[in-house]
């Protein structure tokens, strides 16, 4: 039977990994879904490609650490092949025209020696940072599993709705209880520039620089921006395992987290369609009924759940007509600037770091190999600096590179010997002031990147085979990613929560009758974290629009 023959309780339009979970959490619950991905792939920006013969890489995201433990629970996604590396040591930043470096990892002892090589103060306090920072986790880890407040329904909705509206209250209530104490501190960490937050805890660079890049990384911050505490924050939410605030490495790359998530989904029935782009979400008198393909074939369902960003759901997929103009208004004013870069690089060999130089005939990788490897990012001032450069609509003179070599723990991804690479890089602004995005700019900015780690790791550059330079366009044009923001739209704190993605519709129902959000434009945000996936098909089986 043709897919336009077949009629469906849902459609889920876009196959990223919050897709495949929303469709993987509707069929289980014994509802008849199809899932449409644009592209030749299933996984959105959670993908392993083969660009480079040879060499798989994790073309966009390319780290695990947010997938909420209770998703890898229900949908069983080790039994369906997950499978990670852990890293120790975990962070390793070189430090630049030197032979020093800052190592960190979960042995406690070696943090200690490592920092005190900055400062004997700050190596006693990494610890009860640490610790700190974890109660924060613990305390609000009900609101990353719950869906957000509604103010809206709460104060203008019908009583159904007001009554409805109240449950989402008990997880922010019991988190106020979580934090207890901690709540002033909480408030001043998600307002605060991190800059603030570190300089109350420690003096010293690299230190202070290094934790820095967890509050900007993907975002157009500096760890001088206000509410740049709060990304901090969100990416040290992640465990695995039972490990806090740890980053793994996907055995056969990030695409390994989809395929698995929807072989759970296929197993409960779903069906997974690729190459199948939808032009238009089908709407009659404000109700759902179905979607139109590019190639003419319309396929009915009574519930559509939307991956794709809002932009491109409300703005590109809906009727100009459809939404009433104020809410189109806010969801023009969403902010989805990004400065990020992602250039993927296959190497014939280990890069050689003038702070901790290979063995000389010994192809292993060392410790430092296995971590995130941040370059130009000895001190804040320095990140700041590329920061405000973007902000002029030039490309950083020094782009900050966090650099991760998957290949390092997995066999699977590289021929014998060599080695895949990614480099996340920013500043980059999405149309910079000397033209746009062109090959021949993309070529001048990836050089420019090589060069800065040819100046850490000399004879890099002779170790490059091939590689793949992906800009903000490139990002959307690819992946969907609206402006090439890798979270679906800033995570600034009046885009979190109650606000997300619009203080008019936080959540994931939308104002069109059986029509719903699933993707990270949604609570708890961006990141490989399936929440807004398993919150949405949450929503959706509770208002009973589906079957």
């Amino acid at each position: 039977m043709s897919l336009g023959a077949k009629s469906y309780d849902a459609l889920v339009v876009g196959g990223g990994h919050n897709g495949l979970v929303a469709a993987a959490y509707l069929a289980k619950a014994g509802k008849k879904v199809a899932v449409l991905e644009r592209r030749h792939v299933l996984g959105g920006a959670a993908v392993t490609e083969e660009i480079i013969p040879g060499y798989k890489f994790s073309r966009a995201s390319y780290l695990l650490s947010l997938l909420r433990p209770q998703i890898i629970k229900d949908l069983e996604l080790k039994k369906h092949g997950l499978k990670v590396y852990h890293r120790n040591p975990s962070s390793y930043t070189p430090i630049h025209g030197s032979q020093r470096s800052l190592t960190l990892g979960r042995d406690e002892i070696q943090n200690c020696k490592q920092i005190a090589q900055f400062s004997r103060k700050d190596a006693e306090a990494f610890l009860l940072y640490e610790g700190w920072m974890d109660r924060m986790v613990q305390s609000i880890e009900p609101l990353l599993d719950s869906a957000p407040v509604n103010l809206h329904k709460l104060t203008s909705g019908s009583l159904q709705a007001r009554m409805s509206a109240l449950k989402p209250l008990l997880s922010l209530t019991k988190t106020g209880f979580n934090l207890g104490k901690d709540i002033p501190a909480f408030l001043e960490l998600c307002l605060a520039p991190a800059s603030k937050i570190l300089e109350s805890w420690f003096e010293s660079e690299p230190l202070k620089s290094t934790l820095a890049t967890d509050a900007i990384i993907g975002e157009m911050f500096s760890p001088k921006s206000q509410g740049s505490g709060y990304v901090l924050l969100h990416h040290v939410m992640g465990e695995y395992d039972g490990r806090r605030n740890t980053w793994c490495y996907v055995e056969g790359g990030m695409g390994s987290v989809s395929m698995a998530i929807a072989k759970a989904a296929q197993l409960h029935g779903a069906e997974l369609y690729t190459e199948k782009p939808v032009q238009q979400i089908i709407v009659k008198n404000n109700v759902v009924e179905g979607v139109l393909l590019q190639d003419g074939t319309v396929v009915r369902a009574k519930t559509v759940l939307s991956n794709a960003t809002p932009k491109v759901t409300f703005l590109d997929l809906l009727s100009d007509t459809t939404l009433p103009d104020d809410f189109k208004e806010q969801l023009k004013a969403v902010d989805y600037n990004s400065p990020v870069t992602k250039i993927n690089v296959a190497l014939r060999g280990l890069p050689n770091f003038t702070s901790s130089p290979n063995t000389p005939g010994d192809p292993t990788p060392g410790p430092h190999h296995q971590c995130t490897i941040h370059l130009n990012c000895e001190d804040t001032e320095g990140i700041h600096k590329s920061y405000l450069e973007c902000l002029q609509g030039k490309v950083s003179s020094r782009p900050l590179i966090e650099m991760c070599m998957p290949s390092s723990l997995d066999p699977t991804l590289a021929p014998e010997g060599c080695h895949v690479l990614s480099l996340f890089t920013q500043y980059t602004p999405y149309q910079p002031a000397s033209g746009p995005w062109n090959d021949e700019n993309k070529e001048r900015y990836c050089q420019k990147v090589f060069d800065c780690i040819e100046e850490y790791a000399p004879g890099f550059k002779e170790l490059v085979v091939g590689k793949e330079v992906l800009t903000p366009p490139d990002l959307e044009r690819i992946f969907g990613l609206t402006g090439g923001s890798i979270f679906h739209g800033s995570m600034s704190l009046d885009q979190l929560y109650m606000f997300r993605p619009i203080p008019l519709n936080p959540g994931y129902a939308t104002p069109i009758k059986g029509l719903y959000l699933c993707g990270s434009g949604t609570h708890p945000g961006g990141g490989v974290m399936g929440s807004p996936g398993r919150l949405a098909a949450t929503a959706v089986l509770e208002d009973k629009n589906c079957g």
